[in-house]
C-alpha cells in the first residue's frame, strides 16, 4: 500500500482539530503540531489511530498510562501521554 505522507499529515492535522470537545481539539491539536513533522510513516499510521479515539479513551490513556516496562505501548502513546500544552 503506497501513502501520500502529506495527504497523510493533512488528515491527520484536520481530524486533531475537529474531534468533538473543545478542550480535546485543544490538546490533540497542540500534541500534532508539535510532532508532526518530525516523525515517519510508522508513527504517522500510529498518530492516526490515536486522534481517531474517542474523548474518553484519549483521556483514559492521559491519566492512566500504561507501565512502560510491562507494556507494548508505542512511542506515540507515550510522546502523548507527556506532553506539556
Amino acid at each position: 500500500m503506497t501513502f501520500n505522507k502529506e495527504e497523510l499529515k493533512n488528515k491527520i492535522i484536520y481530524r486533531s482539530q475537529y474531534r468533538g470537545s473543545k478542550e480535546m481539539d485543544l490538546l490533540m491539536s497542540s500534541f500534532v503540531k508539535s510532532i508532526i513533522n518530525d516523525i515517519g510513516i510508522d508513527d504517522l499510521l500510529k498518530l492516526k489511530e490515536l486522534v481517531n479515539l474517542g474523548d474518553e479513551n484519549l483521556m483514559d490513556i492521559r491519566n492512566n498510562p500504561v507501565d512502560p516496562i510491562n507494556s507494548t505501548s508505542n512511542n506515540i502513546i507515550n510522546k502523548f501521554v507527556n506532553f506539556k500544552y
